[in-house]
């Protein structure tokens, strides 16, 4: 049993702990399921047709407040109850009852709630009208892509290896500094598969002399072309003309592989002749800037996670497997077919395998972490490479949009859909964070209703669909994060979507940044002007409302309150948005990775400890000894660390010991020491298998916290910034934040 399924095991023995005498009903609902009596074509459309009028009716019936009180009321309660049992059958139960409160208030905002006679009122209602419109699209097809993921589980090779096809190993690279490269290479030469059946080619764009003295030494080829033309995509197309391998893989240059990766993934293009990809997941090492910033390493999904998680594994079931650039497989011939990797869009990973699914071809997701890498180090990088995400996306929807042309079903279609329309919530979300500023400051009833009202149909739509979400995504993404994510993107990628679709020649391929250094912490005035223009907007229309509910108008005191809250809302998710733009420091030229391996230390008297790693980087290792040991700083010491049965000796200097834990340095290694550090560590089959076990699963009380809590530490130091300069002594609030300036580089993504 894999750790997904023996974590989603005890998540389910928990609810049913709770709740035992659902049991019964359940059984009898999953009975109900199986009858045999649904094979009937005419009782399947009976059912349909009936279903659907009940649904009908459950979103249009217009009731008045009492009656939508006692509705909302039974819904939410029934949804409770039922939520505790565990199993997909009630997923969807659930997710049917949060589309029809979604459905129902939206319904209800379009027929009751627009007042045409006033302009202020008809245009900022409109505005959030439009809003509601994109995020309910993307909830609806969300519960669509990720209702059901497909699991799918590797399998075996033939037994035969001389069936085994040939196989390149592409990493490309552009500017990126030989050692973050240098790993990668060197775990590849590691992957298990017949000699005679792989190569492995650095695509080096950067046309550099230590990179093919490199490639020389270590004995991979080095391919260079006499252009950049199509960055990346026209890098991995020059080495198409020059390579013969039946399939390619490719990684990013700071992806290593594990040694299993080809064992684990081939297998499907065995049973399934007509699949030609499969991806497998990004997985991170090392924190990304929100991770980093907000001290939430290994403790919060990042970002990636909800994609790489239940996304992809969504799409698996509609056959609908997005390439995303790195990790995965692709079979060439198919490549070839399409005329290799699309040169149209900037994410020309995902218009590729849009190509691909056009002429019929099957992908598959394989949610085994075979691979890890280096994430985004500097807020302003992760913008840059979202911004550079949201162009393509947008220019892959205004050329070649997957809802039109031939050759995909509508399964298909909506998965590319959701993808593309996800990236436009820039202007959507901005809405949101400025939508009770429309009556604070102008007086304007966005929702022509009054508050208790409001509440009794909006309160069941926001439970609904965050409970339901929750219990669809929660071990991949927690509850209310995405508001923060979507805060602080949303002015950066607002502008490249609407350019792109607008103009999609428009645009610059960027690349992002990996393996720098930031020797200060400090605080990104540059990128933060636009949270904090939003955040200044916010706070005033707050002093206006406590106005408007004590002295002003004390008649409209609900909608007032209403205001308040949604205000509230929106200045935590600003002020935790500011908490990400204060950079933390970086001073490791090497990434540590925490990781339990077990290993042995030899002391130059001839004695040896076995003890644990609690973390290793290129550079070297910490480990944890049974017993506290006198150790002098700069003795030099063996460590002897596994792979299987095989044994590797490495010389180190002790640089730290604390108790019982020892901070071992490496002295410069040769090629050979490389190698074996790589195949121990970074390239063991089980690296990455348990990253995540110990992290608590969301519920939605628990997300709002966290979320609130960096909301108002963001809030705490911001206005500690605000108040310095007027104070006579530095504010305790900055002594966390240092003097420093951002690495040269740090805006440049983001200005490209």
């Amino acid at each position: 049993m894999n750790v997904k399924r023996m974590r989603r095991a005890r998540y389910e023995m928990r609810l049913l702990g709770r709740r035992r005498f659902f049991v019964p009903i359940v059984r009898a609902v999953r009975q109900l399921a199986s009858w045999q009596g649904w094979q009937n074509t005419i009782i399947q459309r009976s059912a349909l047709v009936i279903s659907f009028y009940f649904l009908f009716l459950a979103i249009t019936t217009s009731l008045d407040n009492n009656q939508q009180f006692i509705f909302a009321l039974i819904s939410l309660g029934s949804a409770i109850l039922i939520g505790c049992v565990p199993g997909r059958l009630i997923t969807q139960v659930l997710i049917a009852m949060s589309f029809v409160a979604s459905t129902r208030y939206l319904y209800w905002r379009v027929t009751e709630t627009l007042f045409l006679d006033n302009w202020l009122d008809f245009f900022f209602g409109v505005g959030l009208l439009l809003a509601e419109l994109y995020a309910w699209i993307v909830l609806a097809i969300g519960f669509f892509q990720t209702a059901w993921p497909l699991e799918r589980k590797p399998v075996p090779l033939p037994e035969d290896q001389s069936l085994w096809p040939t196989v390149d190993v592409f990493i490309p690279t552009y500017n990126e500094p030989l050692k973050v490269v240098k790993p990668t290479v060197l775990a590849a030469m590691a992957i298990d598969w017949p000699a005679d059946k792989l190569n492995i080619y650095i695509l080096d764009d950067g046309k550099r002399t230590e990179f093919e003295d490199f490639a020389n030494t270590v004995g991979v080829k080095h391919l260079t072309r006499p252009d950049n033309l199509h960055a990346k995509a026209g890098n991995i197309n020059h080495a198409l003309t020059v390579t013969s391998g039946e399939y390619v893989a490719v990684f990013d240059c700071d992806h290593i592989p594990t040694r299993t990766f080809l064992q684990v993934c081939m297998g499907w293009f065995f049973k399934d002749k007509k699949l030609v990809m499969v991806q497998t997941p990004h997985h991170f090492f090392s924190p990304d800037p929100f991770e980093k910033n907000l001290s939430t390493f290994k403790k919060v999904p990042n970002e990636g996670e909800l994609f790489y998680g239940l996304v992809q594994d969504g799409n698996d079931l509609w056959n609908a497997t997005f390439f995303c650039g790195s990790c995965a497989i692709l079979e060439r011939k198919a490549l070839m077919e399409i005329g290799g990797i699309a040169v149209e869009t900037v994410t020309e990973d995902a218009h590729t395998a849009l190509k691909l699914h056009r002429l019929g071809y099957s992908t598959a997701y394989l949610a085994v972490p075979q691979a890890a890498g280096f994430a985004t180090e500097s807020l302003s990088g992760h913008v840059g490479q979202r911004i550079r995400w949201a162009r393509g996306m947008a220019q892959i929807f205004r050329i070649d949009n997957p809802m039109l042309g031939p050759g995909l079903k509508l399964s298909q279609r909506l998965c590319y859909l959701n993808a593309m329309l996800h990236f436009f919530y820039g202007l959507p979300r901005i809405v949101f964070l400025t939508a009770p500023l429309a009556y604070l400051f102008f007086g304007a009833h966005v929702i022509y209703a009054s508050a208790f009202t409001i509440a009794l149909y909006a309160l069941p739509h926001l439970i609904h669909s965050s409970s339901t979400n929750s219990r669809i995504q929660g071990e991949f993404r927690h509850s209310f994060w995405a508001e923060v994510y979507e805060s602080v993107l949303a002015w950066y990628i607002l502008r490249p979507t609407l350019v792109a679709v607008i103009n999609p020649k428009l645009g610059k391929f960027n690349v992002t940044t990996k393996g720098g250094l930031n020797n200060n912490s400090y605080f990104d005035w540059d990128i933060s002007k636009p949270y904090i223009i939003l955040l200044t907007l916010n706070l005033i229309g707050l002093a206006v409302g406590f106005g408007k509910l004590f002295f002003w108008e004390p008649d409209e005191t609900g909608t007032v309150i209403l205001n308040l809250i949604w205000t509230v809302y929106n200045l935590v998710m600003l002020g935790a948005s500011l908490s990400v733009a204060n950079e933390a420091r970086q001073v490791r030229a090497s990434h540590r990775v925490q990781m339990k391996l077990q290993a042995a230390i030899r002391f130059k008297n001839g004695r040896s400890i076995r003890c644990v790693t609690s973390d290793y980087s290129e550079g070297g290792v910490g480990v944890v000894l049974p017993v506290e040991t006198m150790v002098i700083l700069g003795e030099e010491v063996q460590i002897t660390m596994y792979r299987g049965s095989t044994e590797y000796v490495f010389d180190a200097i002790v640089t730290l010991n604390s108790g019982k834990r020892l901070g071992l340095r490496f002295p410069e290694m040769n090629l050979e020491q490389s190698i074996n550090f790589v195949q121990c560590t970074f390239a063991r089959a089980d690296s990455w298998a348990v990253w995540s076990d110990k992290r608590e699963r969301d519920t939605p009380l628990r997300g709002l916290v966290e979320v609130f809590f960096l909301g108002f530490r963001g809030l705490k130091m911001f206005a500690g910034m605000v108040v310095q300069p007027i104070l006579p002594k530095r504010s305790s609030v900055l002594n966390t934040i240092k003097a420093g300036t951002p690495p040269a580089s740090a805006q440049a993504s983001v200005k490209s």
